[in-house]
């Protein structure tokens, strides 16, 4: 606001600079979907390692490739994930009656919860409290407390309410009060009461993608990550649909996400030459393709190998790419070696490889001395006949990564007066961010002007515009594209004459 001058002297008024910072988004943090014995079904759960997801979804289980393919993200470099836990409705949540009044359920379905059980203990100076214990019941039927609340009452009007307290804090159980309940539930004996006494949790029907009910189940998995404010990649692992696939990249493309994804399990290099035209379409610049599966260890079967699909192995490649070169480098060449795989379903000759390519299939190759790397980088619209501007991976990811950063870094423009004062500190800070990233060497060109442009003027934005209450900002940056072809010409130099 402007100083008001009532006595003789110096003034001192703050002036806004007018610069606001845009900071670029996280560029890898994976989205994975798909069938585990434990864990949330009405959320997507954030993990930051795999112990986190180990206690939360049940780790690895032979019956699905979720587990695996989460371990294999975090054992190549990913940082962090969503979860969204797919289940059947066959499902069914482990359920105590410690009394008439007082219930206690597994927060979610499955049999991990008849493995756990409840211990009641009352104060001894005060019979109207107690202790809530949940308990780990070991194979030789030991009890571990993992959770233990203290000090609890049945009473709506105490302050350590067991229904309250127990529902905010518990990662396992909720318990349910009835409001006639007016004294604790009687102490348990070792062994405790199992939470599944009355009413076993089940597994229920385990969803794969080759089943129906999977696919189906898909829009609610889609929905629980709308609640998501960003994600970048998106797994499902071994979902080779093409119908379904092409919905997910649908799906992609609207949340300015990338779907890793690959073909069905032993499919053969003549299978993928000519390239279903559901995974080919629009959408297809958000999402690609790997081929072939891998064999890795199974540490639920003593490290027998087994088959994996590479979208775990892949996405974690994504996250250390960006970490380490940024998301305009290729995720591909020999620095990307996927860890943990052990051989792969098919060793690709060059002359496979070579018609896989043109199609926008990306090759995971065995090199002798750099092991099993990704030896591609197109996008599903990477095939040459279609000529898209979006044929690479790494330059749909940086469009992609500007957009998101764009998109939230200009929040602040909106209701701002619609005029040049607007237009020049629009420029002004688009344009600090696109320098920026020019500067860590995201664009081609030796000069600013060579590698980008931010326009918001005039031009850009007309009177009616302005009286519909648009403003317009034209973007535009030069990509780096990969150096997919290296040809060296070899030429023998011919001997001087003597004269």
């Amino acid at each position: 606001m402007p100083i008001t001058t009532n006595y003789p002297g110096v003034y001192i008024e703050e002036v806004p600079s007018g610069v606001r910072t845009i900071t670029g988004v996280a560029t890898s943090i994976a989205a994975f979907v798909g069938w585990a014995p434990q864990g949330p079904t009405d959320a997507a759960t954030q993990v930051l390692s795999w112990p986190d997801f180990a206690r939360t979804f049940g780790g690895y289980d032979t019956r699905s490739l979720l587990g695996y393919s989460v371990s294999h993200f975090f054992a190549n470099g990913g940082q962090e994930a969503y979860i969204v836990r797919i289940v059947d409705k066959t499902a069914v949540k482990a359920v105590l009656k410690l009394n008439a009044d007082v219930t206690v359920t597994a927060l979610s379905p499955g049999k991990w919860a008849n493995t756990y059980a409840i211990g009641i203990k009352a104060r001894s100076d005060d019979n109207t409290r107690f202790r809530l214990q949940v308990l780990l019941v070991k194979p030789d039927k030991s009890e571990v407390p993992v959770e233990s609340f203290e000090n609890l009452s049945v009473l709506p009007s105490d302050p350590r309410f067991a229904q309250s307290v127990v529902n905010n804090g518990s990662s396992l159980i909720s318990i349910t009060v009835a409001n006639t309940a007016t004294k604790p539930p009687a102490d348990t004996n070792l062994p405790s009461p199992s939470l599944g006494r009355d009413t076993s949790g089940d597994d229920g029907t385990v969803l794969n993608p080759d089943d129906a009910k999977f696919n189906a189940a898909l829009t609610g998995a889609t929905a629980l990550l709308d609640r998501v404010s960003l994600f970048n990649l998106l797994c499902v692992p071994g979902e080779t649909d093409p119908t379904t696939v092409q919905s997910l990249q649908v799906y992609c493309k609207g949340r300015r996400a990338f779907l890793i994804s690959e073909p069905p399990q032993g499919s053969k290099v003549t299978d993928l030459q000519t390239p279903d035209s559901k995974l080919t379409g629009d959408s297809a610049t958000n999402g690609a393709i790997y081929y072939p599966w891998l064999q890795a260890p199974d540490p639920a079967m003593q490290n027998a190998l087994r088959e994996v699909p590479p979208c775990g192995f892949m996405a974690g490649i994504y996250a250390r790419t960006d970490a380490s070169r940024g998301v305009w480098k290729a995720p591909a060449g020999i620095d990307a070696t996927l860890a943990g795989a052990a051989d792969i379903d098919l060793t690709l000759t060059d002359g496979e490889n070579g018609t896989l390519n043109p199609v926008g299939v990306n090759c995971i190759r065995n090199f002798p001395v750099y092991g099993i790397v990704a030896w591609g980088a197109r996008t599903l619209q990477g095939n040459d006949e279609r000529g898209s501007e979006w044929k690479y991976i790494p330059v749909r990811r940086t469009a992609l990564f500007i957009e998101e950063s764009l998109f939230r870094g200009t929040k602040w423009v909106v209701f701002e007066p619609n005029d040049e004062p607007l237009w020049a500190q629009i420029r002004l800070n688009v344009g600090a961010f696109m320098h920026s990233l020019f500067r860590q060497g995201a664009f081609q060109g030796k000069t600013p002007q060579q590698a980008y442009f931010v326009k918001c003027d005039g031009e850009t934005t007309t009177q009616d515009d302005i009286n519909r209450g648009i403003v317009n900002i034209l973007v535009g940056f030069a990509p780096l594209r990969p150096a997919e072809f290296v040809v060296i010409h070899i030429q023998q130099m011919a001997g001087e004459l003597q004269t």
